[in-house]
């Protein structure tokens, strides 16, 4: 198996700061807008984002995670059974500008499952995406975010495997990973 580092800890630092400068001027106080981070990894980024936000900005923003599982077009298929995360979006969406965050964009339909799951909260103004990693050439539907931290080219053999320290990790680290 052969790995190729995408970000260590201080790259990473340094993406998510640029990532709260992009935020900042779309958002600028976050009044009106919430973040919600796609179970599980996207939630462990979107608590680094509201970190950033706050030790760096002074800004304080509405936060809460959402949970796929059960909106997913290959819930059926699978062959193992699959346990749910948790849900947590203690406010209304209504009107509000909407950042979805997840770690890694590759087809694009774990994005679509966490929007069918979001309408469940209420109807957005508007829905933005924010990745940290967007794996080109692999999209199956037409989604595509608007803040990214880093674009790599992937094959099908190639693996984006993100480890932070908010998950259990030594250190933070993106990995690009070959399984053959």
């Amino acid at each position: 198996m052969d790995k190729r580092l995408i970000f260590n800890s201080e790259s990473l630092n340094i993406t998510i700061k640029r990532l709260c400068y992009q935020l900042i001027e779309n958002h600028y106080d976050f009044s009106n807008s919430v973040i919600l981070g796609l179970q599980p990894k996207g939630v462990y980024l979107t608590e680094k984002i509201k970190k950033h936000l706050i030790e760096n900005f002074g800004i304080t923003v509405a936060i809460g995670s959402l949970d796929s599982t059960f909106n997913r077009d290959d819930f059926r298929r699978r062959e193992i059974d699959i346990i749910p995360n948790a849900m947590h979006v203690p406010f209304s969406l209504e009107g509000k500008k909407v950042i979805v965050v997840d770690d890694v964009l590759y087809t694009g339909r774990s994005v679509r499952a966490g929007l069918d799951a979001m309408l469940s909260f209420g109807r957005p103004s508007s829905v933005e995406l924010l990745v940290l990693i967007n794996r080109k050439y692999s999209r199956e539907l037409p989604i595509e975010p608007k803040y990214v931290g880093k674009s790599v080219n992937t094959i099908a053999t190639e693996k984006v495997l993100v480890e932070l320290t908010e998950q259990g990790a030594d250190e933070d680290n993106v990995w690009l990973v070959n399984k053959r």
